[in-house]
């Protein structure tokens, strides 16, 4: 099976509140799997969406998947992940180590860079989780 899983972080403030969207839906006729949301307390934007790309391995993990395509609005953390980009600060460095070690363990996978608009599930979930603060699970 390939999995599309979209992700999104946000902060109101950076920093400030923040929060998480992912949504994992089957590549082939979109069927969503999970649509969750994760508060993360007082945090960056930068954060955050580190924070949903390793949400939404974690995610992926679980199924038994052969390929996983994450789609993110971030395209400072997709070009960083590629290696375009580097990270300078040392927190993000730790993070996009550790994405990148969980990321070593699916058989297959790629991260894709898409317009705000191309993102809006994983966004709706980032906010309600931001409104609730606390997490939420839509799926």
């Amino acid at each position: 099976m390939e999995l599309v899983v979209h992700i999104d972080g946000g902060a109101r403030g950076n920093p400030g509140p923040a929060g998480v969207g992912v949504v994992v839906s089957t590549a082939d006729d979109g069927t969503v799997l999970f649509r969750r949301g994760y508060f993360l307390g007082e945090t960056t934007n930068n954060v955050a969406e580190y924070t949903g790309l390793l949400r939404g391995i974690e995610l992926a993990s679980t199924l038994d998947c052969t390929h996983v395509r994450f789609v993110s609005d971030s395209e400072l953390m997709v070009k960083q992940m590629k290696g375009v980009y580097k990270v300078k600060a040392d927190h993000l460095r730790k993070l996009r180590d550790k994405a990148q070690c969980a990321l070593a363990a699916l058989p297959s996978w790629e991260i894709t860079h898409v317009k705000r608009e191309h993102n809006q599930g994983a966004d709706e979930m980032a906010n309600a989780a931001m409104d609730a603060r606390a997490d939420v699970d839509d799926s």
